[in-house]
């Protein structure tokens, strides 16, 4: 590989998101769910000219999403698990969510890196919140998951910022005797409420509204989890709402913080340094964080550091004990 091969690589990166993305949207890899089709078939399952539903099927099949064996086009295993919708693993919110709101903004990268975000998310319409809490819930199944699987939630978990309730979702299914609290802001917690109807949990699982950062935080609970939420402030805001849950909690309750924690110098994960530019476009605080400066703001705020595990992918749970 040439000195450009790299640099080239790296550039023609977002071709191949854009294309997933409109794959997506057009309905290709759900046409091929378990029925591989030839260009014609293709064409009519989706809707679209024979030019274009090649363009993109052949697109796929250069970036590994689609197999093509003579003119009979079929899904790749990664396709069919995660893209069909057939599967507990289906990434089309997060799809979804990347092509409504994270394309766009990285348009302004460079901008909001020199000058702040142009627009914050901060009040959604009802559709882009729904389109917004799916594709994070989706990116973070599989990481719910194994921190379900892992983690002592103890009886009483009080979810802070707690999306749809995925979270707490899959904490109550994997821990029969659990009961959760959801604190989440207004447009979300119906959100939350909706999901946690759906899996038959509303007996179990509260949903309690409110500004994390200026409401008081509901009490009388043993465990607290904060998951992709200290990336959305500043390390000042964070320290502030250490300490308010500690202040909301007795001593010996635990703490779990699951977010894209990196190594010292902000580069491992790798994915960790990109999702960095994620909360550049979106927030005027937003950033990714290391291990080394969360017990920092542990140990300042009345918690006493325990342990640090990895989960799916590039996230990681920080587990810390109120002193």
């Amino acid at each position: 590989m040439t000195a450009a091969g790299p640099i080239l690589e790296l550039l023609n990166g977002f071709r191949a998101a854009k294309f997933l993305m409109a794959a997506s949207e057009l309905g290709v890899f759900e046409a091929l769910a378990g029925a591989p089709a030839n260009l014609d078939v293709l064409a009519a399952r989706t809707g679209l000219t024979r030019r274009a539903v090649r363009i993109c099927a052949d697109a796929m099949v250069a970036v590994g999403l689609l197999d093509r064996d003579g003119d009979t086009y079929r899904n790749s295993p990664a396709a069919d698990a995660c893209l069909a919708g057939g599967t507990a693993e289906d990434l089309r919110p997060f799809v979804r969510f990347s092509d409504r709101f994270s394309y766009p903004a990285w348009t302004g990268l460079a901008a909001a890196l020199r000058h702040g975000p142009a627009n914050q998310i901060v009040a959604l319409d009802p559709d882009s919140q729904r389109i917004f809490s799916e594709g994070v819930e989706a990116l973070n199944a599989g990481p719910a998951a194994e921190l379900a699987a892992s983690a002592d939630f103890g009886d009483r978990l009080l979810d802070i910022g707690g999306g749809t309730g995925s979270w707490s979702i899959a904490a109550a299914v994997a821990h029969p005797r659990l009961r959760a609290t959801v604190f989440e802001l207004p447009q979300v917690a119906e959100l939350a409420r909706r999901r946690i109807a759906e899996h038959g949990l509303a007996g179990r699982i509260d949903v309690v509204r409110g500004d994390l950062m200026t409401a008081d935080l509901p009490t009388g609970h043993d465990h607290c989890l904060l998951a992709n939420v200290v990336h959305c402030f500043s390390p000042a805001d964070n320290t502030r709402l250490l300490a308010k849950v500690r202040a909301a909690v007795a001593p010996g309750a635990r703490l779990l913080l699951v977010d894209y924690w990196t190594d010292p110098g902000h580069v491992e994960p790798a994915v960790a340094a990109l999702m960095a530019g994620e909360f550049a476009v979106n927030s005027t605080d937003g950033d990714v964080y290391s291990l080394d400066e969360a017990r920092e703001w542990l140990a300042g705020t009345g918690w006493r550091f325990v342990a640090h595990e990895r989960l799916h992918g590039a996230k990681s749970v920080i587990v810390a004990e109120a002193g």
